[in-house]
């Protein structure tokens, strides 16, 4: 399967390069609070829509993650980038482990923010159906980002990132993306992968904080190191968007 040049945007031109995925409830733009934070002299960052997202909401596509890694390696071929790192949140981090099993010697390394760890993510009877039903039900959605925030985030807060993500994602694409960062299992594929990577992962974050990260990335990548971020939980990109990026610089910049 050949992947697609989605509608991206580049900031920056230094000579160290990320390319950024975004999570389940947000395009692109969910990066846009921590975009002034980053040094665009020393490097450049390429952020891209997925699928059924921001302005490739009307894209057709099988909204899997292998084909979210797919069209985020032909972004990078139309940049002529050869060799680069990959930041993802949430579902962004499944798609970039898979980026990394597809062209290895083209990842620098992996930042995964609150990342969806290779194995997917356990969710059964209630859980499972407040998730998929999260499609079509504006009150699910809701519901998921303030117990992933650990109930910390104000109505206003909440009712944002709401408006936000149903106005920036197709139902359709939303919901079929969530069996695939969800429910495949890739884990033995990735157990021992040498690449260096990085995990931001909120203090707050019950679902993929810290004690998620030890038990899976940190298994599974011999490189890994973990930072966590305090007052955060899951949205880091807008929770936290000075420390985010100034973590993902010091890494990038190593």
């Amino acid at each position: 399967m050949t992947g697609q040049v989605l509608p991206h945007d580049v900031l920056g031109t230094g000579s160290e390069r990320a390319l950024l995925l975004h999570n389940w409830f947000g395009d692109r733009s969910s990066f846009d609070p921590m975009r002034e934070h980053l040094n665009g002299d020393a490097f450049s960052y390429a952020f891209l829509d997925c699928r059924g997202y921001g302005e490739a909401i009307d894209t057709d596509g099988t909204f899997t993650m292998q084909e979210v890694a797919e069209d985020a390696l032909a972004v990078a071929d139309h940049l002529g980038w050869e060799s680069f790192s990959v930041i993802g949140h949430s579902m962004g981090g499944k798609a970039a482990q898979l980026m990394l099993l597809d062209a290895p010697s083209r990842i620098r390394s992996i930042i995964g923010i609150s990342a969806v760890p290779a194995s997917g993510f356990p969710l059964e009877g209630e859980m499972w159906e407040l998730f998929a039903g999260a499609a079509r039900n504006p009150a699910n959605r809701r519901a998921i980002i303030d117990h992933t925030t650990g109930g910390q985030r104000d109505s206003a807060w909440l009712d944002a990132m709401v408006s936000h993500s149903v106005g920036r994602s197709s139902a359709t694409a939303f919901r079929a993306y969530l069996d695939s960062w969800a429910r495949v299992d890739v884990h033995e594929r990735v157990e021992g992968n040498p690449a260096p990577v990085l995990l931001l992962a909120g203090a707050n974050d019950p679902a993929l904080g810290p004690e998620a990260m030890r038990a899976t990335w940190m298994q599974w990548y011999p490189n890994a190191q973990l930072e966590v971020l305090q007052n955060t939980g899951h949205y880091a990109p807008e929770e936290s968007p000075e420390a985010v990026a100034a973590a993902v610089e010091r890494y990038l910049g190593r």
